[in-house]
């Protein structure tokens, strides 16, 4: 079974596949400049989109996220807020609602109207606008969208481990499981968690051979590869609701608790130097060899009916200022790369001594499918450890 893991080719994708930032910081500009011209000819209304036309004297709306990013987006939306009136004289509440990525999509899917949706990774907007298809609308709600902050998937755990048994990824942690290795694995549960979403498309993109965008519905029909995903899972010792619950509880418990565990790069970053203190050895990240996905906190602003036109504008220059050097500097002390490339990466936080790499020089994914997520839930139960 290992030839199942072997992949006839890699396929790097460019990190930005949709957006240019260019274009972007373009188009945020455009937007500026009409506003400018529009406040000189009308006058200035009432609350909200006012029914003369006039300009509105505050703006609401809803930005509906998820945990990961929750103390950097509170730490610089009270600047925002002071930024957007002193730039436009408008007064301007962002409702910050705060929950996981398949609660989000659930949310909206059950009536929820928020202006902003950001899951934690792009692997949701497929399975948002099939879902919203699947109610009898003939577009998708979440056309475009533009990544926040990213923070790539790795495979997290103790150095004299990886050393000892030579891991460089997910064909490895197979074949420990084959050789009868113990050794304690984790993740968090796929259908809590986007974390463990991306673990399992991962161990799956390993069995299939293949990158995520290409999985097919009846990939997941074969047993060979649920056998290989069964057999990684079958050294599982917990499936915790997030990413962080695994990051704490190694540096808390130590090698002795679990050797290794697939996680965001942010919780390596936010728990390295805490298990050294504790047990005299770091946390380090493997960057699986085949690929990984970036968990890159897409910013989509809702092609939906109730987001007004001057919420769409106060909501991209939200955008434009969580892209600001000086708040993207701010998401790297919360452990993230930036998602704006004229940000230069932060060399002291982003190191060896800090567990991670600089340079990220593994093949990074696209997305897949709505349907073959939704048949990926589906098939979970038959591949997790039926024990934890």
């Amino acid at each position: 079974m290992k030839e199942l893991g072997q992949r006839s080719r890699r396929r790097r994708l460019r990190l930005f596949p949709r957006q240019g930032y260019v274009l972007l910081l373009v188009g945020i500009l455009v937007g500026f400049l009409v506003f400018t011209v529009v406040s000189w000819i009308f006058p200035r209304g009432g609350p909200g989109d006012s029914a003369d036309g006039g300009l509105p004297t505050s703006i609401e709306f809803e930005f509906l996220y998820t945990s990961e990013k929750q103390g950097w987006i509170e730490e610089v939306t009270p600047d925002f807020e002071q930024w957007f009136f002193e730039e436009f004289n408008i007064t301007v509440s962002v409702n910050l609602v705060v929950t996981g990525s398949h609660d989000t999509v659930n949310l909206i899917l059950w009536g929820r109207q928020p202006a902003v949706w950001s899951p934690a990774s792009n692997l949701w907007i497929p399975y948002l606008n099939q879902k919203w298809q699947q109610l009898g609308h003939d577009e998708g709600i979440a056309a475009d969208w533009t990544p926040l902050v990213l923070s790539p998937v790795v495979i997290a755990g103790w150095p004299s481990f990886f050393q000892e048994h030579n891991v460089s990824g997910f064909s490895d942690l197979y074949q420990l499981a084959v050789d009868d290795v113990d050794y304690k694995y984790g993740h968090p549960d796929p259908l809590l968690s986007n974390g463990g979403v991306m673990a399992v498309v991962l161990e799956f993109a390993e069995a299939f051979g293949k990158s995520p965008d290409e999985f097919a519905v009846d990939d997941f029909l074969k047993e060979p590869p649920l056998a290989f995903v069964r057999e990684i899972e079958s050294k599982a010792v917990n499936y915790g609701k997030s990413t962080g619950f695994f990051g704490r509880w190694a540096a808390e418990e130590g090698p002795s608790e679990i050797d290794c565990f697939t996680v965001y790069e942010s919780v390596v970053l936010d728990n390295s130097l805490k298990a050294k203190e504790r047990w005299g050895e770091s946390l380090v990240a493997v960057y699986p060899e085949d690929g990984t996905l970036f968990s890159d906190h897409p910013y989509v602003i809702l092609d939906a009916p109730w987001v007004d036109k001057w919420q769409q504008f106060a909501a991209s220059q939200y955008l434009f200022y969580l892209l600001q050097e000086e708040n993207q500097d701010k998401a790297q002390l919360h452990g993230f790369r930036p998602a704006n490339p004229s940000v230069p990466l932060n060399k002291e936080i982003f190191s060896e001594q800090s567990g991670v790499e600089y340079e990220i020089r593994v093949p990074l994914y696209k997305p897949l499918s709505g349907e073959a997520m939704e048949t990926l839930f589906t098939v979970w139960p038959y591949v997790k450890n039926p024990g934890v």
